[in-house]
């Protein structure tokens, strides 16, 4: 009859190993969500401000429609060259303080283009 006695805490020094890697990994992951979702915000801005522009509304009123979707401390920037508009949104993204993993801070940036539009077609 075989014994099993070798083999006792297998599974506990299998465990110690193991969960701290899937509790690392799960952390890794939960930065990259975050960071997924402020190049999210940095494109919605861009887009908004550029669409602000466009318009014809004010630069003040385009950093406006850029700060409601940017991400936290998010640089905006304008350039209008041959009846295009470019709006470039800006952020530096540090992990959140509650990680107990060191990870490093990451840029984001985004930039969007868009026509100026004839003063007559819109109703203001």
């Amino acid at each position: 009859m075989p014994t099993f006695r070798d083999q006792r805490g297998m599974v506990t020094a299998e465990a110690a190993l193991v969960l701290p890697l899937i509790a690392a990994f799960g952390l890794v992951l939960l930065w990259m969500l975050s960071l997924g979702i402020a190049q999210i915000r940095a494109v919605d801005a861009a887009r908004d401000a550029a669409r602000a522009l466009a318009r014809g509304d004010d630069r003040a009123a385009a950093l406006s429609a850029a700060a409601r979707s940017a991400p936290a401390g998010a640089r905006v920037a304008f350039t209008e060259s041959a009846g295009t508009v470019t709006a470039t949104v800006s952020a530096h993204v540090s992990p959140p303080s509650w990680l107990v993993v060191p990870l490093p801070s990451v840029d984001v940036e985004s930039r969007s283009t868009v026509e100026v539009e004839p003063d007559g077609d819109l109703p203001r």
